[in-house]
């Protein structure tokens, strides 16, 4: 038998077996997800062509330069994963999906992915060591129901920052799509990536995009994510701190307006000396759902390890729900950590002094809140250069303001 085949059919022989999502899952309580069989296009109208992307888009992404930047050195392969050689090294090097809280989403990927994308990043050796390099990956869908795979390489001592888009043409798709995405970063080390997250699916879409980032030995990774909710929205992020002082910062701003939005940060601290951080905040209005879960493991040994969890939801209009849970599961006595999650209004004063210099009540919440998000994306990145570079290209300033016009329209 095609042992790619035989591979997508194990994965579902798994998912009916183990069953999916249970309802007493504790990651996934507040916001149950759909069904397997919406992952798996079971019962799904066959007509991928709806939602073709352009014939140059390979897997679904396009790379893209950003301004005048240094670009990578980029080893890139598009591989079909109906072929069993490409298959094979697609997912090579990646664990197995397992029995975790979102192993079933990983099975319905295994068993639906079509095609995926594997990226070796590495500096132009003509720039030395120490530069900064640049990659913007934008995914357009390919099908209503996909489960699209990218995997991408950070080798020892490598720089990069990266931006990963996902929005759609309405001339190009139409339709709603459920979309499985996985991602999975493997940083050596002494490696460092900054990595912009921008998705933005229509309020009809079904959406599960899962992030594991495992890093290596000094290794650092900060993900800043702006993200709108749809129908379902799920962000989880898992990271792998595997090798002594490395860290990783997550930071994200959530707009969710009269639809479903989940962020879920699982953080394993594993090796002495390792540092996280988790820093969200959402704007909700209308009949919004959001939930945001966020949770660190202090595994034995991890000496000196400090851990920093900051939750922030704030109701804009209407009579939204907000979920907030910090939570951190020490297994070692010395450690720095702290969380904290806060529910409320704007503040006040800074209304009232917004207000002062001749705004109208809109354009003053809108400021404020522009501030919060930059202020908080700025702490995620520790680099006022690179934020510098990615407010100049205009593309997150866009986002923000698109989704708060969205917010008040």
């Amino acid at each position: 038998m095609n042992t790619a085949k035989a591979d997508a059919l194990t994965a579902r022989e798994h998912l009916a077996v183990r069953g999916w999502i249970a309802p007493r899952n504790e990651s996934f309580r507040h916001l149950p997800p759909p069904p397997a069989r919406a992952w798996l296009g079971d019962g799904a109208q066959a007509n991928p062509a709806s939602c073709d992307a352009s014939p140059l888009a390979g897997a679904g992404w396009t790379l893209h330069p950003v301004g005048d930047t240094l670009q990578c050195s980029v080893a890139a392969r598009w591989l079909d994963a109906s072929d069993p050689q490409q298959r094979a090294e697609l997912f090579g090097g990646l664990v197995q999906p397992g029995d975790s809280d979102a192993a079933p989403f990983a099975w319905a990927h295994r068993a639906l992915c079509r095609q995926g994308l594997r990226l070796r990043v590495g500096a132009m050796p003509e720039e030395g060591s120490g530069k900064t390099v640049w990659l913007h990956l934008h995914h357009q869908p390919r099908s209503t129901v996909e489960a699209p795979l990218l995997v991408v390489d950070v080798p020892d001592g490598v720089r990069c920052v990266l931006i990963e888009t996902h929005d759609r043409e309405p001339a190009q798709c139409q339709r709603s799509v459920t979309q499985n995405l996985h991602v999975h970063l493997h940083l050596g080390q002494g490696a460092m990536l900054q990595h912009l997250r921008i998705t933005a699916p229509a309020a009809g879409d079904q959406v599960a995009h899962l992030v594991h980032a495992r890093l290596g030995q000094g290794a650092h990774y900060a993900q800043a994510l702006v993200a709108s909710g749809s129908q379902y929205h799920l962000q989880r992020t898992v990271l792998d701190l595997q090798g002594t002082r490395a860290s990783a910062r997550t930071g994200a701003v959530l707009f969710a307006h009269a639809v479903v939005l989940e962020q879920q940060v699982h953080t394993a601290h594993n090796a002495a000396r390792t540092e996280s951080a988790v820093e969200t905040l959402v704007l909700a209005s209308g009949q919004a759902h959001a939930v945001v879960n966020a949770h660190t493991r202090i595994a034995p040994g991890a000496d000196d390890a400090t851990v920093r969890q900051r939750l922030n939801g704030i109701p804009l209009a209407g009579e939204p729900r907000l979920v907030l849970r910090p939570h951190l599961e020490i297994l070692h006595d010395k450690v720095q950590a702290a969380h904290g999650a806060t529910w409320g209004a704007l503040p006040e004063d800074a209304l009232f002094y917004a207000r002062q210099r001749g705004l109208d009540e809109t354009s003053a919440r809108a400021l404020i809140i522009e501030g919060m998000a930059t202020a908080l994306l700025e702490r995620c990145f520790d680099d006022p250069e690179t934020l510098a570079t990615l407010m100049a290209d205009g593309l997150l300033a866009r986002t923000i303001a698109q989704q708060l016009e969205a917010h008040h329209g």
